[in-house]
């Protein structure tokens, strides 16, 4: 009996109608939020941040719900509303689902038709490619290939010491999240001063090339870099590092500083403690 008398209090205070209500209008909002947002480059957490407090504000509406009423004088306790028995217009909670619902359904079908017409047009309308021709997917503006460093040490030796700066600046730069960085096995296979620099970005599907080289002499080591857009054959930027051979892990995480600057790369704090890591058996093994 007493269960059967709280239904009957949900009833009478309105919690389903505001239940009803609230599904229908967050609904509304979720459509708005996916549908309309995107547009505006907000980010997917922002989204989902909405539809979690759609989802929370829940129980808190039902339990507003059950504690007070809209009348027609205003928002009042539901214990004053009885007293001086004004209650809320049925027609008021009609209108709210009927206009909610309705534009629900209305962006609901908008959103799958805008979606339809663009898979069409991305697949149904479009030409034959002649043969032999393939579609050339649009190349990242923070995506770049580091060209193996040439050694001007004169010693043949010391060519593995600059393909291990060229290796670590690779692995630094690969930590760097906003980035695409080609691997060293893509890159081993080209000079590095090519001839055609915008061909082989092209074939590597980069926008930028890291070019380098380096000479040591005993204790001494010096880095010559230099970072060119390679669709202008332009530089972003160019530098030399003379520094203390104990000091070469220091110049790698500088220049993979400066080229995610360059690129405007956002670095987080783990991209940065990444970038400032030092390898401690990295000296030894380049020095082989």
């Amino acid at each position: 009996m007493a269960l059967k008398n709280f239904f009957a209090e949900l009833k009478r205070r309105n919690v389903y109608k505001v239940a009803v209500a609230y599904a229908v209008v967050g609904w509304l909002l979720i459509q708005i939020t996916t549908q309309v947002l995107p547009f505006f480059e907000i980010p997917n957490w922002g989204v989902r941040l909405i539809v979690l407090i759609v989802a929370l504000g829940l129980p808190i509406a039902l339990m507003l719900a059950w504690a007070f009423e809209l009348t027609p004088a205003g928002v009042k306790r539901t214990e004053t509303a009885d007293a001086i028995r004004q209650r809320p217009r049925g027609s008021v909670w009609i209108y709210i689902v009927t206009s909610g619902a309705a534009l629900s359904i209305g962006l609901f079908l908008f959103g799958r038709y805008t979606a339809q017409r663009s898979i069409s047009n991305t697949t149904g309308a479009a030409e034959p490619l002649p043969a032999g021709q393939v579609i050339q997917q649009p190349v990242a503006e923070k995506s770049l290939a580091v060209l193996p460093f040439a050694n001007l040490s004169g010693n043949p030796e010391n060519a593995y010491f600059a393909a291990g700066i060229q290796d670590e600046i690779i692995t630094r730069l690969a930590k760097i999240g906003e980035l695409k960085v080609v691997s060293c096995l893509s890159t081993q296979r080209f000079k590095s001063s090519p001839d055609d620099l915008p061909a082989i970005a092209k074939q590597l599907g980069v926008a930028n090339v890291l070019q380098g080289s380096v000479q040591r002499s005993a204790d001494q080591v010096r880095v010559n870099v230099q970072l060119v857009k390679a669709e202008t054959d332009t530089h972003l930027w160019a530098d030399t590092f003379d520094r203390k051979l104990t000091d070469v892990f220091q110049i790698e995480s500088d220049v993979a500083k400066t080229i995610a600057e360059k690129l405007q790369a956002k670095l987080t704090g783990s991209d940065q403690r990444a970038l400032s890591a030092n390898p401690t058996e990295s000296l030894q093994a380049d020095q082989l």
